[in-house]
C-alpha cells in the first residue's frame, strides 16, 4: 500500500518537474525584456516567474530524489524478509543435509557394455574400448 502512495507521488512529482521547467524561459529571454518586451502584466508581476516557478521546481525536484531513495530502499528490502547472517548460516547448513540423501538415478546414459554406478555421480563412465 505505502509502495502504490510512493509511486503516485513519484509520478505527480515528475509531471510537475516537467510542467514547471517547460513554463520557465531561458537566460536569452532576458534580452528582450530590456528592448521593451518587459512582461509588467504578466500573472506573475513585473519581477516574472522565475522566482517562484525556480523555488517550486528546487522543492519538487527534493520530493522526487527523496521519494526515489524511499522506493528503491523499499524495493531492496521487502516487508516481511528478514535475512541476517545467522539465519543464511543456518538455512545453508540445513541446506547440505538435504544433499546427503541421495537423489533419483541419473538421466545421463551410460555407454553399452558397462554397468551403471552407484554412487550417484553426475560425471558419466568412460567409454571403454
Amino acid at each position: 500500500m505505502l509502495y502504490n502512495i510512493l509511486l503516485i507521488v513519484q509520478l505527480i512529482a515528475s509531471l510537475g518537474i516537467i510542467g514547471l521547467v517547460l513554463m520557465q524561459h531561458g537566460k536569452g529571454a532576458d534580452a528582450g525584456a530590456a528592448f521593451g518586451g518587459g512582461a509588467s502584466g504578466s500573472v506573475f508581476g513585473s519581477k516574472g516567474s522565475g522566482n517562484f516557478l525556480s523555488r517550486t521546481t528546487a522543492i519538487l525536484a527534493t520530493i522526487f530524489f527523496v521519494n526515489s531513495l524511499v522506493l528503491a530502499w523499499l524495493v531492496a528490502h521487502p516487508e516481511g524478509e528478514s535475512r541476517s547472517v545467522v539465519e543464511s548460516v543456518v538455512t545453508s547448513t540445513s541446506q547440505t543435509d538435504e544433499k546427503a540423501v541421495p537423489s533419483a538415478p541419473s538421466d545421463v546414459p551410460v555407454p553399452v557394455g558397462t554397468t551403471p554406478q552407484n554412487d550417484q555421480s553426475d560425471v558419466p563412465a568412460a567409454p571403454q574400448q
